[in-house]
């Protein structure tokens, strides 16, 4: 496969990924950007590779670790105006809101299995855990969206009543 085709096929979906990761489309897009760029450099390594859409989530990942740990920095420097973009939905605001408030592992395993339809045993393989702290990160990560959203009780009623 071509760069260029390769870009097509995967392109929308580590955008989606990235999105996930960071809660910012803006952010998502530079992080995307940057894993593309990479990834064009070492495209006769990556052909290669068996997964080489999997490389490119890793360096999204890293990339948006790294740009947890600056987010203090940056705010004490003067930025450039964002390109005005319509604005988000309210849920899209509450669940990014929501997801900012999950360990990165969390956020990682729900942005993987929701966004990206990875199986439990695809995100072990990725992440290089077990199948059994994939599970717990997916069930920790939702408890935690639930009771970010305020969802707690509604869940529980909702799984009295399915009893």
């Amino acid at each position: 496969m071509d760069f260029d085709a390769f870009y097509r096929d995967t392109s929308r979906r580590l955008l989606r990924y990235a999105y996930g990761l960071t809660g910012d489309p803006g952010e998502a897009q530079d992080l995307v950007q940057e894993a593309y760029a990479r990834a064009w450099q070492r495209w006769r390594r990556l052909t290669d590779y068996e997964e080489p859409e999997a490389w490119l989530r890793l360096v999204v990942n890293r990339l948006a670790t790294d740009r947890w740990r600056r987010l203090g920095v940056r705010r004490s420097r003067v930025l450039d105006r964002p390109v005005p973009v319509d604005p988000p939905s309210e849920d899209v605001v509450l669940l990014v809101t929501a997801m900012r408030t999950l360990p990165a592992a969390h956020r990682r395993a729900l942005a993987l299995h929701y966004l990206l339809d990875r199986s439990v045993a695809e995100i072990a393989a990725e992440t290089g855990a077990s199948t059994g702290t994939v599970k717990s990160w997916l069930s920790r990560g939702r408890a935690g969206l639930a009771a970010a959203l305020g969802l707690v009780g509604d869940v529980k009623e909702g799984a009295d009543r399915a009893h």
